[in-house]
């Protein structure tokens, strides 16, 4: 399955649970400081997308040395340099797209950037992020996902529309048949991984899929 790594310029947490999680055929896309991260872990972009206020002249230079695709963009805009980079990104028609160290920072930035996973112009993309210990997946309407863990795993779903109908749960420790969420709502929130393995499937809505491993430490 092709699949498309986005950088974003947010924090970048425990980079050997990233380096874990990447496949030798991913491709490496940086939304300007995300390509900082990239480097950090030794991975070469393939492209750097952004108004590169947050990479200087030199990594610039040293980037277009190896052949990498810069799109550089004015400082005034009207998109996050992430919002560009999914763009570019999503016109490559990758089966899934990635976002990393995308957390932290700015929380307008943070929010509008994990918002941005349920524009409709990427509905035929498997949206997915990840953060050290959590990931996270978008559900859209009708979509049945699966999702592998360990026992005791943190598993939460977050509507993300006035209404997500006929949600069902299973494999977890409090299985849903046939619910109804509701957009700010926490009732769906920390559910537990019951076996190796969960399923979750809609009708209508979308939820984030939200899977914590269970040895995650909280700040």
């Amino acid at each position: 399955m092709s699949r498309i790594v986005i950088f974003a310029n947010g924090t970048l947490n425990e980079s050997e649970r990233l380096r874990a999680r990447l496949q030798p055929d991913d491709r490496i896309f940086c939304a300007d400081g995300g390509t900082q991260h990239a480097l950090a872990m030794g991975l070469t972009p393939e492209a750097i997308i952004g108004d590169l206020d947050s990479v200087s002249s030199e990594v610039i230079e040293q980037m277009e040395a190896q052949n990498v695709t810069i799109y550089r963009y004015p400082a005034a805009k009207d998109e996050t340099d992430l919002e560009l980079a999914l763009r570019i990104a999503v016109a490559e028609n990758p089966a899934e797209i990635m976002l990393v160290s995308l957390l932290g920072g700015r929380l307008d930035q943070m929010l509008g950037n994990l918002l941005l996973l349920t524009h409709p112009d990427y509905a035929a993309v498997q949206m997915t992020f990840a953060d050290g210990a959590q990931w996270g997946r978008l559900i859209r309407a009708h979509q049945t996902v699966t999702v592998a863990g360990r026992p005791g795993d943190t598993l939460s779903l977050i509507p993300l529309t006035p209404t997500v109908s006929e949600v069902t749960f299973s494999g977890v420790d409090w299985p849903l048949n046939q619910a109804t969420l509701s957009f700010g709502s926490t009732w769906s929130i920390s559910n537990s991984l019951k076996d190796k393995q969960a399923t979750v499937r809609i009708g209508e809505g979308m939820v984030f899929l939200i899977h914590i491993d269970q040895n995650f430490e909280e700040e």
